[in-house]
Order: structure tokens, then C-alpha cells, then sequence
């Protein structure tokens, strides 16, 4: 199984790379995310890479951080959730902004995916919403684990107290994904002293700005 490839960017399109390993060229599918971030066609590059295989085909999907691999491999655990749809997933959502997404029970934005209709989007949001509530409270840039994985939490507030403050805010009018980042931003910020009447606050002035 091919795990990660570094090599020289060959070509790519809007959906896939060529990366020259050694002389052999690597056809690898990616998210407009990962392919914004390639350098120029013949400069060197490196990618983790998702191996999957199947009777009729080998396909390596690639992706420029391992945050956005585990992301992939976490939206593919949900029946219906083929590869290629995770990764237009990951080419309208970056993983933070998915992860809170998810928490936030958020269908509206996960459905602003090609192929991804309400009832599909109603499914990853409630199957995964365990598996992302508390990575979605770690620090921006924390590694997320592979599904299944355990994660803590970076401050000791509650998830109600979480969603109380998002409530709160999606009240006054503000997106839920974007609530909802807010809201863990603001009650990292404050530590253990964060509470519903103090993050609310904060959030606010954060979202205030954007």
C-alpha cells in the first residue's frame, strides 16, 4: 500500500495530479485544497497518501496534510460516502471548518458539496457528530485522529455549554458553522473560566470583525 509519495509535480487538472517518482508517473486524485497548495509543474512536492482498492481499480488520493487524510478517512466510515464525494467535501469545507460543521449539526454546509444531497448531509453530520465533538475543541492545526480515535478536549468546558453559546449566536443570526468555530475559539481563549455568558462575548467580537 502506497502510503505517501514525494516526487516532482508533473501536471495536474481540477481534480487529480501526476507525480513523477523516480520517472514513474503517480496519477493521484486530490481537493482543489491540496492542489492550491502544489508548487510549479516540474518543482518537488510531497503528499500523504489514501490507497484504496477495489476489484476493477487502484486509486491513491492525495492530500497535503495528514489532518485532511484523516478527515477523508472519517467522512469514507459513512455508508454512501465514496471517495471522490469526500473529496468534493474537502474541496468546499477545509477540515476545521467540516469538523465544525459537523458538531454544529450543520446540513446546509456539508450539502454545498457536488453530489451531496440533504439526506446524505443529514447522515454525516449525525454519524459523525461523537467522532468530531471534541476535535472540534482542539487547538487550530491539532492533528485529528483516524476515525474511531479518542480525542480531548483543550479546555475543561462542557460541549452544553458549547452548543448553549452556538444557540445563542445562531439566535442572533450567525451561520452555525461559523457559530460554532467562534464559540470553541472563544472558550479555549478563556480557559476554565469559560462559561455561556462569557463566551458568547467574545465570539461575537471575533465574528463581528470577519
Amino acid at each position: 500500500m502506497i502510503a505517501k509519495l514525494k516526487g516532482l509535480v508533473d501536471s495536474y487538472g481540477e481534480d487529480w495530479l501526476i507525480m513523477d517518482v523516480g520517472g514513474v508517473g503517480y496519477l493521484v486524485n486530490a481537493s482543489s485544497r491540496t492542489l492550491g497548495q502544489l508548487p510549479a509543474v516540474g518543482q518537488g512536492h510531497g503528499l500523504h497518501i489514501e490507497t484504496v482498492v477495489r476489484e476493477d481499480a487502484i486509486t491513491l488520493f492525495g492530500f497535503g496534510d495528514v489532518i485532511e487524510r484523516d478527515m477523508f478517512r472519517l467522512l469514507t466510515s459513512v455508508q454512501g460516502v465514496w471517495a471522490k464525494v469526500a473529496l468534493a467535501i474537502l474541496s468546499v469545507l477545509e477540515p476545521g471548518e467540516l469538523q465544525n460543521a459537523i458538531a454544529a449539526q450543520d446540513k446546509v454546509s456539508v450539502s454545498r458539496a457536488n453530489g451531496v444531497g440533504p439526506k446524505l448531509a443529514a447522515r454525516i453530520v449525525n454519524e459523525l457528530k461523537d467522532k468530531v465533538t471534541g476535535l472540534a475543541l482542539q487547538p487550530k492545526g491539532a492533528q485529528i485522529p483516524a476515525a474511531g480515535a479518542g480525542g480531548e478536549n483543550t479546555v475543561s468546558t462542557s460541549n452544553s455549554e458549547i452548543e448553549d453559546a452556538v444557540s445563542a449566536l445562531v439566535n442572533l443570526g450567525y451561520r452555525p458553522t461559523d457559530a460554532h468555530g467562534a464559540a470553541v475559539r472563544a472558550a479555549n481563549e478563556l480557559g476554565d473560566s469559560a462559561n455561556v455568558a462569557s463566551i458568547v462575548p467574545l465570539a461575537l467580537k471575533e465574528l463581528s470583525s470577519v
